[in-house]
């Protein structure tokens, strides 16, 4: 979806967002209540200035705003792949961008993600696996590697990884079986604005995703390694 539709949608009564060089930031109203818009548009790569920028944007939140709800919108073919960025130290100004946003969290600010159209890689990693949820429009493409590419790194036959994709959420992409593992909290239709208000009302910062992905059948171990473990620490005090 563009994402100038998108905003219009999701704020029906007006915004004062705007998108420089596929950079979106802005303030916006829902359900009376102030939000911060933060996040990226026009499948944009991210490299090292607009980790940057959405940092500096969250920051100035949790500096400016104390506890006011931090709304990102994805949209991201991933890490921008130049020489330039990985010179720079590119991960390193998204780990910043990571830490950046959890400090929010932990300052009280909610933290709602939606991936409205590509969401790949470092790119969502670091913004939109990073909010308290993350929610998908149906028509979103979400996927850590494309096939072919997958096939190349793992050197496992393209055909068996496509295969593997019919019954594996893991291998799969798209926001339905993201969903199933839990890292997509839900998948919204129809009216976002009422969308993003139950999603604000429901933040929670507790991280469920494992237990949700147990529950949907799309991560059948996670939650229970992490059961694993925390009863032998517990043992060990």
């Amino acid at each position: 979806m563009d994402s100038m539709q998108l905003l219009a949608q999701l704020f029906p009564q007006g915004h004062e967002v705007t998108i420089a060089d596929d950079f979106i930031s802005g303030t916006a109203t829902i359900a009376g209540q102030s939000i911060s818009v933060i996040g990226t548009s026009g499948h944009t790569p991210i490299g090292v200035e607009i980790a940057l920028a959405q940092a500096r944007a969250v920051l100035a939140t949790v500096r400016d705003h104390p506890q006011r709800p931090i709304f990102l919108l994805v949209d991201t073919q991933g890490q921008r792949l130049r020489h330039r960025d990985e010179m720079l130290g590119i991960n390193s100004y998204m780990a910043h961008l990571g830490k950046c946003i959890e400090l929010a969290r932990q300052s009280g600010h909610k933290i709602i993600a939606l991936v409205y159209d590509q969401a790949l890689s470092g790119g969502f990693i670091t913004s939109g696996m990073m909010a308290d949820a993350c929610y998908a429009l149906t028509e979103a493409t979400i996927r850590v590697m494309g096939l072919p590419a997958m096939a190349r790194i793992t050197k496992v036959p393209e055909e068996k990884l496509t295969a593997l994709a019919l019954h594996n959420p893991v291998f799969a992409p798209g926001p339905k079986n993201y969903e199933r593992m839990g890292g997509v909290q839900a998948i919204w239709e129809g009216d976002l604005a009422q969308c993003l208000r139950d999603a604000l009302l429901q933040a929670d910062a507790t991280d469920r995703r494992s237990e949700l992905g147990q529950q949907r059948g799309g991560r059948r171990k996670s939650q229970q390694v992490i059961e694993a473990v925390l009863s032998q620490a517990a043992a060990v005090k």
